[in-house]
């Protein structure tokens, strides 16, 4: 299945693949170019299909029941588990969960938990490689907060320097389930999960985890 955050993307790179396959095709009196030009489209095709898929997830029912759990919003690489100083939502002493996602994770974007949207942010920014720490700072990014009755935490989208396109639908006042999809980053990317110290952390550095199935971290 393909997400339908990368359909415009998805067969802009799907009819480029069949444009170059077909004249491939055309020009097959040639074999050395007809040969790579049916090679190139062919994995841009398959490319296509591969980066904007959208697989079936399974939400843990204790994210479902439990406003304290708080799940992976990404697939990829927890690169870094750091405390911060949080002063906009937390307001204090904090742990940020970075998740590093390459270009071959699924970059579908999900919510981390049970709650409702109290804000949610653009800010322009570098374009920093996202496995560089900085970039959780520095880079362009889209900031969300989400309350519910356990406790409060953020998520953040970050472009890296092949993402450079960041698709998001939260908006203050929604309401979400843990799981929900609510939109993607686009090529080599980033995701912080910011929550409370007190919070219990569930995974460690260079673990990887399912965005929609893996636990995160409990609100304690």
């Amino acid at each position: 299945m393909i997400t339908r955050y990368g359909y415009d993307n998805f067969f802009g790179l799907l009819t480029s693949g069949v444009v170059l396959m077909g004249l491939g095709a055309v020009l097959r009196n040639d074999v050395i170019i007809s040969s790579a030009l049916m090679v190139l489209g062919a994995l841009i095709a398959v490319f296509a299909c591969w980066f904007f898929r959208d697989p079936k997830r399974t939400v843990p029912s204790e994210a479902l029941q439990n406003d304290a759990v708080v799940i992976a919003p990404a697939d990829g690489k927890v690169v870094q588990i750091i405390v911060v100083d949080e002063p906009r939502l937390i307001q204090g002493k904090a742990m940020r969960i970075s998740i590093f996602l390459s270009p071959l994770d699924v970059h579908v974007n999900r919510v981390p938990a049970n709650g409702e949207i109290i804000f949610a942010d653009y800010l322009p920014g570098k374009f920093l490689v996202a496995m560089d720490h900085r970039a959780s700072e520095e880079n362009e990014q889209t900031i969300i907060g989400l309350r519910n009755t356990k406790g409060s935490l953020i998520f953040k989208q970050m472009t890296g320097f092949l993402a450079r396109r960041i698709v998001s639908e939260a908006k203050v006042g929604d309401k979400y389930k843990a799981g929900d999809q609510f939109g993607m980053m686009k090529f080599g990317s980033r995701m912080d999960v910011i929550v409370p110290e007190s919070t219990e952390i569930l995974v460690r550095e260079g673990e990887r985890v399912v965005g929609g199935e893996s636990l995160l971290c409990r609100f304690r």
